[in-house]
Formats: C-alpha cells, structure tokens, sequence
C-alpha cells in the first residue's frame, strides 16, 4: 500500500483552533495532518500516511486495507 491508496477527508479549522485546514485518513487509525490551505493538508497528510505505514511495518503490525472511496464534490 502506498499514500494514494488511502483517502483524505479535508476540513477547515476554526480561528479558535488555529485556522488553515485539518486532513485525516479514516482507515488508519491516528493518522492526520493540518496545512493552511486544502492543498497543504492533503499534501502533508500523504507524509503522515507514508510514515503510518512505515512505522506499522518496522513494528509488525497488520497494514489496514484503503475501504474508504474517494469522492468528488461539486
């Protein structure tokens, strides 16, 4: 499995937790990033997932299987 088999669902965040945007993949359980922009979020949360893998791998953990589809708003 690699980061763009995984979906990231992108949310704002209020003033009060900082603005920009929060990203987080549901089928790996603890993975998130944030970025000020939807773009940057996405992009950082590809870095969480690769290292979600990761670490799972170098501690002989199961990899959960991508369930979540993607889907395109409009």
């Amino acid at each position: 499995m690699t980061y763009y088999d995984y979906s990231v669902i992108v949310s704002p965040l209020s003033s009060e937790d900082g603005g920009g945007f929060i990203a987080y993949v549901p089928d790996l359980p603890g993975c998130m990033s944030d970025g000020n922009t939807p773009e940057e979020a996405v992009r950082n949360a590809h870095d969480a997932i690769t290292a979600w893998l990761e670490a799972a791998t170098d501690h002989g953990l199961p990899i959960p299987p991508a369930l979540q589809k993607p889907a395109l708003a409009k």
